[in-house]
């Protein structure tokens, strides 16, 4: 199950020594409600789902669920889910950052967790919570795919490559941070006990009359998704493109320094004890809510080849800037932002994608000079993986604004990075995470782009 933050899939995988083949067997919309005015998830109706693509996936011999990160779920004394999780792009945390660091630095919470400030992190979604009768009444916190291994299984656990997202967790013990835990008043017992990817199975869920294994895989969408990064060599680069961009490093361990923090730079727990070392774009939700505004989702195709043959103005904006974080007129704020940076206003729609496409290779080109910056790293090559990687026109302005080839896909990475943890959990294939990544480069449809002279 690959759970993403517009729709949600379940996959089937095959895999054998020389190949690993993907079905989709479900796929359903992933769409926020409003309750109380309060954006939220509808879990429910995720958890249906899952359980119908279950029943069209037939006999298995493992099942693995990677979603977003951060946002959590409460569980009360009878086992039950309070209330439906609050969505990361919810109002409740403007200024609850402000108000944690009065009680824990900024220069703290990075030195202890390594995680780039972003408002929707769960550290401050808990801080803004803080006295709720939901939080007060809760037993357990399950952050998202835990939440639907645990409706599966009825075991709690909390896997590490989404505990590392939390702000709460740190990265080199592995283990939840007590000073931030007391600066807070977060009670991180009520985070289920720590778990790895690749350790013997979370649970048994019932699947077709019989008892089949729930591993805990790279429950991050990202982490499975860098796990399928079909690199040929250690000096890579990766930009993990869908809703959100995930561009950065793969390291051996994190780098805390404070010119890291100042870069907004995160460190977040990869497969096989690696370091997702890397920075939050935007990402293709500016051009998704921009089509949405427009109604305009089936002129996808027809936009993407205009804004190639376009001459741009070279109207950019910052594409981790906050304020294009909530859904909304998003072709508004793109153009008011650019006026106020003194740029030429996008003056159609073919003119607000290419100004969008632009300003996601800038920043990939800005996060990737300063990754190598920090890190003493250098890179040949960036592979672009997930939804992005069918974006030729964003692939190729990457090449052109990095100066390095960008290879993209495969597509579908997170999935193929769930479903090769968990045949190596189950026993069926061996191997490193170069050997798992090997397998993909030599059966994965790719494509390479060289940046323009």
């Amino acid at each position: 199950m690959d759970l993403g933050a517009s729709s949600g899939r379940v996959i089937r995988g095959l895999v054998g020594p020389d190949r690993i083949e993907l079905a989709e067997v479900h796929r359903f919309p992933n769409t926020p409600v409003t309750e109380g005015g309060t954006l939220t998830w509808d879990f429910a109706a995720i958890e249906a789902e899952v359980r119908r693509g279950l029943e069209l996936a037939g006999p298995l011999d493992g099942i693995g669920i990677d979603s977003w990160a951060v946002d959590y779920g409460l569980i009360g004394s009878d086992g039950a889910l309070l209330d439906n999780p609050v969505h990361y792009r919810d109002t409740r945390t403007q200024g609850v950052p402000e108000r944690v660091h009065q009680r824990i630095s900024a220069q703290r919470l990075y030195a202890l967790t390594g995680i780039q400030q972003q408002p929707f992190n769960t550290v401050f979604q808990l801080a803004a919570a803080a006295g709720s009768p939901e939080l007060e009444a809760a037993e357990r916190i399950l952050l998202i795919p835990d939440l639907l291994s645990y409706r599966l299984t009825g075991i709690a656990g909390t896997e590490v490559t989404n505990a590392s997202t939390t702000g709460l967790l740190d990265p080199a013990t592995r283990s939840w941070s007590q000073e931030i835990a007391q600066a807070t008043g977060i009670d991180t017992a009520k985070f289920a006990p720590l778990r790895g990817p690749a350790d013997t199975p979370a649970g048994f869920a019932r699947h077709l009359g019989v008892s089949v294994p729930v591993y805990a895989v790279g429950s991050h969408d990202t982490a499975s998704a860098v796990a399928a990064v079909p690199a040929t060599t250690p000096n890579f680069a990766y930009i993990s493109s869908g809703t959100w961009s995930l561009v950065g490093l793969e390291l051996p361990a994190p780098v805390l320094t404070e010119a890291s923090r100042q870069a907004n730079f995160t460190n977040e727990i990869g497969i096989d004890g690696t370091v997702r070392y890397l920075r939050n774009v935007m990402g293709l939700w500016l051009l998704q809510e921009c089509l949405r505004t427009w109604n305009a989702e089936a002129q996808l195709t027809t936009l993407l080849s205009a804004a190639a043959d376009a001459r741009p103005r070279r109207s950019v904006i910052d594409a981790t800037e906050p304020a294009f974080l909530a859904p909304g007129d998003m072709p508004g704020r793109i153009a008011a932002a650019c006026v106020a940076a003194g740029q030429p206003e996008p003056r159609n729609r073919v003119e607000v994608v290419r100004c969008i496409l632009d300003s996601l290779a800038l920043a990939y080109r800005d996060a990737l000079s300063d990754a190598m910056r920090l890190t003493g790293r250098t890179v040949d090559v960036v592979h672009v993986v997930g939804g992005g990687a069918l974006n030729e026109l964003l692939c190729q302005l990457t090449a052109d604004a990095c100066g390095l080839p960008v290879v993209a896909g495969p597509i579908e990475a997170a999935a193929l990075g769930n479903i090769l943890i968990q045949a190596r959990s189950a026993g069926l294939m061996d191997g490193s995470l170069t050997d798992l990544r090997g397998l993909i480069a030599a059966t994965a449809t790719l494509r390479r782009y060289e940046p323009s002279s």
